[in-house]
């Protein structure tokens, strides 16, 4: 369970790093949305390989409801986040508006690394080994994820010390939820981890396609799409 915790600590951490380069010295627009689509591919190639196939290879029935109440269960959470008002929580041009509402900052912010998280641990439990495609790829993506919001947020008047403390809840969370897919696949049956690792898939395949990849596109233009490619074949070979 310590070493899932850790992995999910290295992840998340990442976090950090993208809100110091934002408060040294923000790069482009461009590099950030290339960046953010590199990770998105790779996470969706972790994401069918490493997560999905073996899902189903486990237990269709399982693996299929898992994936599809995943995806709903992200779908949910996200669009009632978004009512409260945290739906520009990653974007460079919507952050700026959010200023006073922290809680759906933060609970946005959190929700969309939860899966990431849970997966870690999970996939640590089932496999005794850390999925790479999926550190690579969340790791990655994370940078200019928390660089763009940090990027916005400062804008609408957010501190340093504020800004650290909300990105600081957000690892605490992530290195929890590591834990818990950690322990979570440690006690349940088969059938258990395979719902379990089917449902972190559809979830994370809706936040990609739902937060991450119209980010990507919108900053990093008709290139990102090639980036994507580049990002899924290098998860791929890391699978």
């Amino acid at each position: 369970m310590l070493e899932a915790a850790f992995w999910g600590l290295v992840t998340a951490g990442s976090l950090w790093i993208g809100a110091a380069v934002a408060f040294a010295a923000r790069p482009g627009n461009r590099a950030i949305g290339l960046t953010i689509a590199f990770g998105s591919g790779a996470l969706i190639a972790a994401v069918a390989y490493e997560l999905v196939l073996d899902a189903f290879e486990t237990d269709f029935h399982f693996a299929a409801s898992g994936f599809a109440a995943g995806a709903l269960s992200f779908y949910l959470g996200d669009w009632l986040i978004d009512r409260r008002g945290g739906h520009g929580r990653k974007s460079i041009g919507g952050a700026h508006q959010l200023a006073g509402l922290a809680s759906a900052i933060v609970l946005g912010t959190v929700l969309d690394g939860i899966p990431e998280s849970f997966v870690l641990g999970a996939s640590l439990q089932t496999d005794g080994t850390v999925p790479v495609a999926v550190v690579v790829g969340v790791f990655v993506s994370n940078i200019p994820e928390s660089l763009s919001a940090t990027s916005g947020l400062q804008e609408a008047g957010w501190t340093r010390g504020r800004l650290f403390t909300m990105w600081s809840a957000v690892v605490a969370a992530s290195v929890v939820a590591a834990a818990v897919g950690w322990w979570a696949l440690d006690k349940m049956p088969i059938g258990g981890g395979a719902f379990a690792l089917a449902f972190a898939a559809g979830a994370l395949l809706v936040m990609l396609s739902d937060t991450l990849m119209p980010e990507a596109f919108e900053l990093g233009g008709r290139e990102a799409g090639l980036v994507t490619a580049l990002g899924f074949a290098f998860g791929f070979a890391l699978s």
